[in-house]
């Protein structure tokens, strides 16, 4: 039960190999279940599948098991037994007792040919007994051919086979004699035409020789072409709710089989079908690319789904990014988050300012608060986790009194929180990284809390960063660069000193060297500018 696949193919014909394979290089994982029934397996070869002419069918089988094997398709001897949905996916039951669970099914379960009701026809079946022209039509061009008759197709198969043979005969078998029309087509292609029933065969030698008519009479021939029945193996997919209708030629219904789209997608969510059991009429050839093109379109219906996957995990870790709980678990999983060390860009712009009031926003452990501190700084330092805050006024005591008393602790969720306007000579933000337009509104807020004559310091991951290999975040919403900050800035209010992307080398997870990018914007408020004149909204 603990065992789970991409994609469970049940049959391992042409069609669900083709189809494993297509999935498993698409890095898929797949079981394929097969019990080794396959239609032609009494055919001596596989004809018209281009490359592969002339091949017996049992080998092309090894040949597709083999690579689908080489790419990590694990295949199974059986038999599927049952499959019922299960949360998104399905529960799949084999006749060993195995159960595994897929995310989707892909059924290949090809027909059976109903023949008829003739002593010795089955035992030659796809021998000397045949269906198909092109199939068989080669290999006995100008012998003797007799086509079983079994309905109004039956003239129109008779004029077919006449292509390969000019010894063709209709053998009316049970069917009714034929129209005058019928009887002049079949006399104008030299087509004879036998009445009575087919009640065995002759066979010599381990070949066929002719057919026997209730009357005693034997009609020699080589090869008896018979319209088989077409159904599909269908018990599986009508357990899913998927019913087989008759397909129609000419008006007479020449089998059944399992609708779908032309990708096999089923009117049942997450299951595929491809080859016989879905196009009674495919030939090998065809089978393999429908089982081809089902495991194209099964890998697309994985990956959207992924996607939306994705996408939902990736909008929880955004509105994360300002929840107090996500944080809060954050800092409480290690005893540290962040190296201890201030921010080389804090350090960089405010070693030449004069200490004032400043603003530490999302101070985490402390770090920036401290060194601010011992530069004789008077910080404000905010930050949404309580655990952070707690680990950074430990920080600021260690560092002696005259550091800590200098530094205000304030827990605070900043789209909630007031901030004094006009009162801090430095608001420093570093790498705070909320999304879209929330960015704007609180880095206006923190613009209009500098003073005039005031710096803000801006500096967040560039979204060059997206690009290496360092893999700090991969956020393109919540990245920004130090120009998109600065058109934020009424210009009439703020000259922007500095508006760039800094390189900053360090190392990757893999322990390779790598650049990094910060945008940093460094501003300055006009003197004599008042709050109200800074734009927080672009």
């Amino acid at each position: 039960m603990d065992e789970r696949y991409d994609v469970v193919v049940v049959g391992g014909g042409a069609a669900g190999l083709a189809g494993a394979l297509a999935l498993t290089r698409a890095r898929r994982s797949v079981l394929v279940v097969d019990d080794g029934r396959q239609r032609n397996r009494p055919a001596g070869h596989v004809h018209n599948y281009l490359g592969r002419e002339g091949t017996p069918p049992a080998d092309l089988v090894a040949t597709g098991r083999e690579e689908v094997g080489r790419y990590g398709g694990e295949l199974l001897t059986g038999r599927v037994e049952g499959a019922v949905p299960d949360g998104g996916g399905f529960l799949v039951t084999t006749d060993g007792g195995r159960t595994v669970r897929a995310r989707r099914l892909l059924v290949t379960t090809g027909l059976v040919d109903e023949l008829p009701d003739v002593p010795g026809l089955a035992d030659r079946w796809g021998r000397d007994v045949l269906h198909c022209p092109y199939c068989h039509g080669w290999e006995v061009r100008d012998r003797r051919i007799g086509v079983l008759a079994r309905g109004p197709l039956s003239v129109e198969q008779a004029n077919l086979w006449r292509h390969w043979s000019e010894d063709t005969t209709l053998l009316l078998h049970d069917t009714p004699a034929l129209e005058p029309a019928e009887a002049q087509r079949m006399a104008a292609r030299g087509i004879a035409v036998v009445e009575g029933a087919v009640v065995g065969l002759e066979v010599s030698g381990d070949a066929l020789t002719g057919v026997r008519l209730d009357s005693g009479e034997v009609v020699a021939l080589d090869a008896l072409v018979v319209e088989a029945g077409l159904t599909a193996r269908s018990a599986l997919l009508e357990s899913l709710g998927l019913a087989p209708v008759d397909v129609e030629v000419a008006g007479q219904v020449i089998g059944r089989q399992v609708p779908a789209d032309p990708t096999g997608a089923t009117a049942v969510p997450g299951v595929w079908v491809a080859g016989n059991v879905a196009n009674v009429r495919a030939q090998v050839i065809m089978a393999a690319a429908a089982g081809l093109t089902a495991g194209a379109a099964i890998n697309a219906d994985l990956i959207a789904e992924e996607t939306r996957d994705s996408v939902a995990a990736y909008r929880e870790r955004v509105r994360e990014v300002f929840q107090a709980d996500a944080w809060e678990q954050r800092y409480s999983e290690r005893p540290a988050v962040w190296s201890g060390n201030p921010n080389p860009q804090l350090v960089a712009e405010a070693a030449g300012l004069a200490p004032g009031r400043a603003l530490d926003v999302g101070c985490g452990e402390g770090a920036d608060a401290v060194w601010l501190a011992e530069h004789g700084w008077q910080v404000t330092a905010l930050d949404i986790s309580t655990v952070a805050l707690k680990r950074a006024a430990a920080h600021a005591a260690a560092a002696g009194p005259r550091v800590a008393d200098r530094i205000e602790w304030t827990h605070a969720d900043l789209f909630e929180a007031p901030l004094d306007e006009g009162a801090y000579d430095l608001v420093s933000s570093q790498f705070m990284h909320p999304p879209g337009e929330a960015r704007e509104t609180l880095f206006g807020r923190l613009a209009a809390a500098v003073a005039p004559g005031g710096t803000l310091l801006i500096v967040g991951h560039h979204p060059h960063d997206l690009r290496t290999s360092a893999h700090r975040m991969h956020f393109p919403d919540l990245m920004f660069t130090a120009g998109q900050v600065a058109a934020a800035l009424d210009p009439a209010a703020w000259d922007v000193v500095t508006s760039e992307s800094r390189p900053r080398a360090t190392t990757d997870p893999e322990g390779r060297e790598t650049t990094i990018y910060d945008a940093v914007l460094v501003a300055r408020r006009r003197v004599g500018s008042r709050a109200a004149e800074v734009d927080p909204v672009s």
